[in-house]
C-alpha cells in the first residue's frame, strides 16, 4: 500500500467514478448518475475522496458536511483490493476533513443486507444506532 494516495475528485474523474461504483459499490441511489455526482463536486469540491494506487482508482468515499452533521456515503473499495487498508485510508481522509471543517460526529448509511460493510464499519469504530429509522421521499419521478 506504499503508493496509495487519496485526493479530492474533480469534474474530470466523474465518469471513472460512476464506472467504478458499478464494480465496487453495493446498491444504488437516485443520485448515482452523472448529474448527481457533478452537482456534488461543484457544490462541495472536497466531499468526494478517491483512493488511487498505481494510477488506478481503487476506492471512494463521499464525506459530506452540511455545516452541522458529517455524513459518509459510497465507501467502496475495488473487490480485488479489499482488506488492504484502502477503506481505512479513505475513512481517515474523510474524518480528517470533518475535523478540519469543525465536525463533531460522523455517521454512515449502510445497507442492512451488506454484512461485509457492517463488519468494516464496526472495525473502524462506528456503531449502529437502532433507535433511528431513515425516512425517504423521492423528489422526482
Amino acid at each position: 500500500m506504499n503508493d496509495l494516495r487519496t485526493r479530492a475528485a474533480g469534474p474530470e474523474d466523474l465518469d471513472a467514478v460512476l464506472a467504478f461504483w458499478k464494480v465496487a459499490a453495493e446498491g444504488t441511489s437516485i443520485s448515482d448518475d452523472r448529474d448527481g455526482v457533478e452537482r456534488l463536486v461543484a457544490r462541495d469540491p472536497g466531499a468526494l475522496i478517491l483512493a488511487e494506487q498505481g494510477g488506478a482508482l481503487v476506492g471512494t468515499v463521499i464525506a459530506g458536511f452540511d455545516g452541522w452533521r458529517c455524513h459518509l456515503y459510497r465507501l467502496a473499495v475495488h473487490p480485488d483490493r479489499r482488506r488492504q487498508g484502502i477503506g481505512s485510508a479513505l475513512l481517515a481522509a474523510a474524518e480528517d476533513r470533518f475535523v478540519r471543517l469543525g465536525g463533531r460526529r460522523a455517521d454512515a448509511m449502510v445497507l442492512v443486507r451488506n454484512e461485509r460493510a457492517q463488519h468494516a464499519w464496526r472495525a473502524a469504530g462506528y456503531a449502529p444506532e437502532e433507535q433511528w429509522r431513515r425516512w425517504v421521499k423521492p423528489l422526482t419521478d
